[in-house]
């Protein structure tokens, strides 16, 4: 029975109240249109290995590791557990009030080192401050990354010696500097790609859309990689997006595809596909890496006020290492003595960062007002001398710090 004709044959109502019974009708079932429209346009999630360590097939991504062998998947194994071990060292080293901060890839290890692991050499990478694993696929030492995090260095490393950028606080900005590069690769004539890693929380920024819109008039050569790890620090992605983040790319003119972020195998080939896209003309792509942050947003972070242990902890079991680990022991492609031994080098590099950054000097406190302004400024004066007063409250009556 429509609306109408059940208004017809009920006792008359004020125009008001008729209005909004009506109303109230017409809105339930566009909300249960709505509801089941979005039920049947879920995102499709690209996996090649399932949480169980089961190899799946894909008919578009699986010959993107067609030919990949035992010994890769190892190699994929240890690059992830050695990264993790440096991001736990790193982490304790900050609590230790060694490092001033530090932003954990905890979770994140798969879409790091799958999507680095694609890369040629003469592509160029745009991190922001949480790339730890694409830096190690780059060939940047882990002790390198930890110097602006300590406050001694303003990067420490060079750029163009790995074609990796140094580390971008700003949110968002570096996918207009990929965009550029992008841009002027093209100018030159070069077969090359660019990667710019973003988060979630950057995708909300004004930044990223221009990238976008440049990059896809332009027809730059680069890839937008966006590790989803379903948080901007405590705001979920949900009150940031109305659609799936990789649906964003169709408004702008080029593709978009989600993949399973935890699975190494899935983030190598679609990494692979999209850096083929753009080596070949296509222009832009961008690769929303469905992952979880298990740890903080930072250190300074407490993931506990607004997030619940149900959650991590279903994540938890969707682990990248784990689901490797997995499939390594099921296809016998890694005896107990491969991981007996990854454990001790492990342990090694955990031993070198610590014995690195403990070698480093104190950063110099004063250093942050020598460059504000190039030729000084009375309010800087002030707040030198505020914090010079601050500092020296710590000193003991000998004297000492």
């Amino acid at each position: 029975m429509t609306v109408e004709s059940t208004a017809a044959r009920t006792p008359r109502r004020s125009a008001g109240s008729k209005a909004g019974t009506t109303g109230t009708k017409r809105t339930t079932s566009t909300t249960k249109k709505a509801a089941g429209a979005a039920k049947s346009a879920e995102p499709a999630l690209v996996q090649l290995l399932t949480p169980e360590g089961k190899r799946v097939k894909n008919a578009e991504f699986d010959k993107y590791v067609a030919d990949i062998t035992a010994e890769d998947l190892r190699g994929l194994y240890r690059d992830m557990v050695l990264t993790r071990r440096f991001d736990a060292e790193a982490t304790a080293l900050q609590r230790q009030g060694e490092l001033g901060l530090w932003a954990s890839l905890l979770g994140q290890e798969a879409a790091q080192i799958g999507s680095g692991r694609a890369l040629r050499d003469d592509d160029y990478v745009f991190p922001t401050y949480r790339e730890h694993g694409v830096a190690w696929c780059r060939g940047v030492d882990p002790t390198n990354l930890l110097g602006m995090f300590r406050g001694v260095n303003n990067g420490g490393w060079d750029p163009n010696g790995n074609n990796f950028h140094l580390y971008t606080i700003v949110i968002g900005s570096q996918t207009l500097h990929a965009t550029g590069y992008a841009m002027g690769i093209t100018k030159d004539g070069a077969d090359s790609a660019v990667i710019a890693y973003f988060g979630d929380g950057a995708s909300s920024q004004g930044d990223v859309a221009e990238a976008f819109t440049f990059s896809a008039v332009y027809n730059a050569p680069v890839v937008f990689f966006c590790q989803n790890n379903q948080w901007a620090i405590s705001e979920p992605t949900e009150k940031q997006s109305r659609v799936p983040l990789y649906q964003r790319a169709q408004g702008y003119g080029f593709p978009g595809v989600r993949v399973d972020g935890n699975d190494v195998l899935a983030n190598l080939a679609v990494t692979k596909w999209a850096l083929e896209r753009a080596r070949a003309g296509e222009g832009p792509t961008l690769v929303e890496a469905f992952t979880y942050r298990m740890g903080a947003h930072t250190t300074s972070d407490d993931p506990t006020r607004y997030r619940t242990d149900d959650e991590r902890l279903a994540w938890e079991a969707k682990d990248p290492l784990l689901r490797l680990r997995r499939h390594l022991e099921a296809a016998n492609h890694a005896d107990e003595g491969f991981f007996a031994e990854l454990e001790t080098e492990s342990e090694a590099l955990g031993k070198r960062v610590r014995e690195a950054v403990r070698a480093m000097p104190d950063p110099d406190h004063f250093a942050i007002f020598e460059n504000v302004y190039a030729d000084g400024h009375a309010l800087v004066d002030e707040e030198r001398a505020q914090f010079a007063a601050y500092q020296a409250s710590f000193a003991d009556e000998d004297g000492g710090k």
